[in-house]
């Protein structure tokens, strides 16, 4: 290595080369593998993140504003197929157009005079998660409506309102095995703010269900439902409307955490929003949930916990250099008493971490594993995760997964094995970007023996920039 190779090593770590534009737009096509696929790991992976992170030479001030992009993998129990693009939105075609970034994000902001003459842009960046419901693919960024993706070659056909859709569509939509049933929510922000909850039903058709006010105009990402109750953590986040209807600055930066506020936690029956259950807790912040059950008049809630906001500068600066701050989520259990009110939780594991997921098959139900993006240690904490956990929710036991040197991996997703009645008989899948190769594989893994070298790895010849969220849709 070359003394000039030394220098720019030391100086930028190896995750950076996660946050490079996607450089290769395809189609599916077939990808190496490496180890043994399972034969009967038959269907798709599909992940959707930020793959652009600027336009022309001007960068997006924050990680959220990433022009969004579609990673898919097909397995067919013999090899892989996999294809990755760069949703082509015509918010993505005016900035390259204009050869600029035409207004403000989330955390971005674009000059008055900028925002004035292109019309007051607003993007749909269509980059956090997907949605795949009664055969149609949906990129979801909840700061609009679905972008429709062809399932066939994931090209953009469209923003959709479903017929239904009032303001826009959270990135997060839950699926109720027992109602045969998807749910979601938008915001509206007005004299009184409001949570808008939808249904998808399974049979397609799709319905707003009603409203249920919030306590001040806030930021909510991510929400969790049981069989019978969608669950809210209202965290004591309060926009600046005036501020932003006025177009000044931008999102996050009209956001201030109060926490004289406290957190409200907001449980709705689903069958009668009129009434929600209302409880009070101490501040703090969350992006995710993992799942939540019901138990003998409560809920059980298991989510990433943050101690304030401080999380937002992490991420923002994750895509300039890196955090002057660690990241400090902590995966807890929360127990909520609908008769008495209360809110009790509980630390389960003491790394930083993010991304939590649960068996499909057992969600809205206890259960006893749990999978989810980590930090090894300390010294990890100011990139993004490097390890990916499974947790035992019975017994508090922690194991990390074999990927390899210096892997940066993202959100694991669980498919169960064919005929499998253990509740970790599966497999574990997960984008991984190789730093010391530079490239970008799917990483299979047996859920039932983390500690053991991957059952296969699908390669890319090329990187692919991290993506936040995705799912995986069995052939039938």
């Amino acid at each position: 290595m070359t003394h000039t190779a030394m220098k720019q090593s030391s100086e930028q770590p190896g995750w950076r080369g996660t946050f490079r534009d996607l450089t290769k737009d395809q189609g599916f096509q077939p990808l190496r593998v490496e180890g043994k696929l399972p034969e009967d790991l038959r269907g798709t992976l599909m992940r959707v993140g930020p793959m652009t992170f600027g336009v022309g030479e001007e960068r997006y001030g924050h990680w959220f504003d990433g022009d969004g992009g579609v990673m898919a993998v097909r397995f067919d129990g013999s090899g892989a197929r996999g294809a990755a693009r760069v949703i082509d939105t015509p918010g993505l075609r005016a900035g390259r157009q204009a050869g600029k970034i035409l207004g403000s994000g989330y955390g971005t902001g674009a000059s008055p005079w900028r925002r004035l003459r292109h019309g007051g842009t607003k993007r749909n960046a269509a980059n956090t998660s997907v949605l795949e419901w009664n055969g149609r693919v949906f990129a979801l960024y909840e700061g609009g409506l679905p972008t429709e993706l062809s399932p066939e070659d994931l090209r953009w056909l469209g923003e959709r309102d479903l017929g239904v859709i009032l303001t826009n569509f959270s990135a997060h939509p839950h699926r109720v095995p027992g109602r045969e049933a998807t749910y979601n929510f938008g915001m509206r922000y007005g004299r009184v703010t409001t949570l808008e909850l939808y249904e998808l039903s399974d049979a397609g058709a799709a319905r707003h269900l009603g409203q249920v006010p919030l306590p001040g105009p806030t930021m909510i990402h991510d929400f969790i439902a049981t069989e019978r109750h969608l669950i809210f953590f209202v965290t004591p986040l309060r926009l600046s409307v005036f501020k932003m209807l006025l177009g000044v600055g931008y999102y996050s930066k009209n956001l201030e955490w109060r926490p004289e506020l406290g957190t409200q936690v907001l449980v709705v029956p689903i069958d009668d929003l009129a009434n929600p259950v209302r409880l009070e807790t101490e501040p703090l912040f969350t992006w995710h949930f993992a799942n939540a059950y019901e138990r003998e008049g409560s809920v059980v809630v298991d989510y990433v916990r943050y101690p304030d906001f401080g999380t937002n500068t992490w991420l923002r600066e994750m895509t300039h250099g890196v955090p002057t701050t660690p990241s400090q989520g902590r995966l807890h259990r929360a127990t909520l008493d609908l008769k008495a009110r209360t809110f009790r939780t509980e630390e389960r594991l003491a790394l930083s971490a993010e991304f939590p997921r649960v068996a499909p098959r057992v969600e809205t139900r206890e259960h006893r594993y749990l999978y989810l993006s980590v930090h090894s240690g300390p010294a990890a904490q100011r990139g993004p995760q490097d390890a990916v956990a499974k947790v035992d929710m019975t017994t508090g036991r922690e194991e990390r997964f074999a990927l390899g040197s210096e892997p940066y991996p993202t959100e694991p997703v669980f498919v169960p094995r064919a005929g499998a009645t253990a509740e970790d008989d599966g497999y574990v899948l997960t984008q991984v970007y190789d730093a010391p190769s530079g490239l970008t594989h799917v990483a299979v893994l047996d859920a039932r023996h983390p500690g053991a070298e991957p059952l296969a790895r699908a390669w890319f010849e090329h990187a692919i920039p991290t993506t936040f969220h995705g799912g995986f849709t069995p052939v039938s």
